[in-house]
Order: structure tokens, then sequence, then C-alpha cells
């Protein structure tokens, strides 16, 4: 989540990214095309849920807007909000994702460096930095043996930078909170579904 620019860390604001509009509802609604309510598909900033939200009648929302979800009583544009999973959402929101998700990893790069420097074991033989597409044990060890040598990682250009073989480190972590989001089997849920902070 994002704080408030107040500052108050009590009060948080949850902030989406529209994906899709339809004007007139689903297709497949039992309702007439022009009596079924404008939805959207969003994606969550901080925790990647995947958003089914109804707006309200003449809503002006487009792709790529960014929308508050919580706390409700700061929604302006929506009336309801309900959790999708990427089969639910329609073509264009599909295409959608990839982008948007890499436009919040750009945006936030010290969120998604923290993981590289924050990254734990999971089990005895598993950790954090395998669950990453192309990581395996040799790149893993030589992450965490440049961070404990020479400090937190400061960019994913310093990560790039320390560690010989850890190619596009950004591209690394879109991969896999797509591949998150497009599997609802994958056993350990890294970036979808959890707090962002």
């Amino acid at each position: 989540m994002t704080r408030t620019e107040s500052g108050d860390a009590d009060a948080t604001t949850e902030y989406v990214v529209v994906l899709d509009v339809l004007r007139h509802g689903r297709q497949g609604d039992d309702r007439r095309r022009f009596d079924a309510a404008p939805i959207a598909y969003a994606l969550g900033e901080s925790d990647f849920r995947l958003l089914e939200l109804t707006l309200v009648e003449d809503a002006d929302v487009s792709i790529g807007d960014q929308l508050v979800v919580s706390p409700v009583a700061d929604r302006e544009l929506i009336q309801s909000v309900e959790d999708r999973s990427y089969g639910d959402l329609s073509n264009t929101a599909t295409a959608e994702v990839d982008y948007v998700v890499e436009d919040i990893v750009e945006a936030d790069e010290k969120r998604f460096v923290d993981f590289y420097n924050d990254a734990q074991p999971i089990t005895l033989r598993l950790h954090q930095l395998n669950l990453l597409p192309g990581i395996g044990k040799k790149l893993r060890d030589k992450i965490l043996e440049s961070r404990k040598r020479q400090g937190p990682f400061e960019s994913f250009e310093d990560l790039e930078e320390r560690v010989s073989g850890l190619h596009r480190p950004k591209e690394v972590i879109v991969e896999r909170i797509l591949e998150e989001l497009r599997d609802n089997d994958v056993k350990y849920k890294t970036f979808v579904g959890r707090d962002g902070q």
C-alpha cells in the first residue's frame, strides 16, 4: 500500500491501475448491453491483486488511469471491487498486464531492489532468490556474497554491476510477478497478494 501524503502511518491509500474498461459491462451478462453497469479490470500497485471494479455510471476512466480503491470513503468512481483471476480478464486487460507490471516495478525501484537485499531462506533447501527466473544456486550465492561484503544494493544498475551473471534484474522481478499472476498454482507467492510495504 502507498502511504497517504499526510504521512499518517495508520491511514493508507491503496491504488490500482486500470487495465481495461468495459462501458457496457461484461459480455455474457444476462442484462441488456445498455442496462449493465460499466466495469474495469485493474491491478493493485502494492499487492498486484487483479480486480474487477464496478464503476459509477458515466465514470471517465481510461486504460492506465490510477484509481483509489481503499479506503472506501475515498473512492470516487468505483461502486464495488471484486477479486479476479488472470483467466477472468478481458483480452485487452491481459495484453496490458505486462506493461503495467513493468511500470510499477520501474516506478518503485527501491521496493524491488530491497527484495534482493532482504531475501531470506524459505526452507533449508530453498531460498527466496531461487524463486526468481534464471537464478540458481550459483547466482544466488553471488548475490548473497555481494550484499554481505559490499552492503545493500542501491539500484537495479548496482545489482547488475556487482553480480556477474545477473543480467536484467528488473526484468527478472517482472517475470516472477507475471508468473504469479498467471498461475494460481504457484506454491510460493512472493509478490502477488502480499502487501507491498
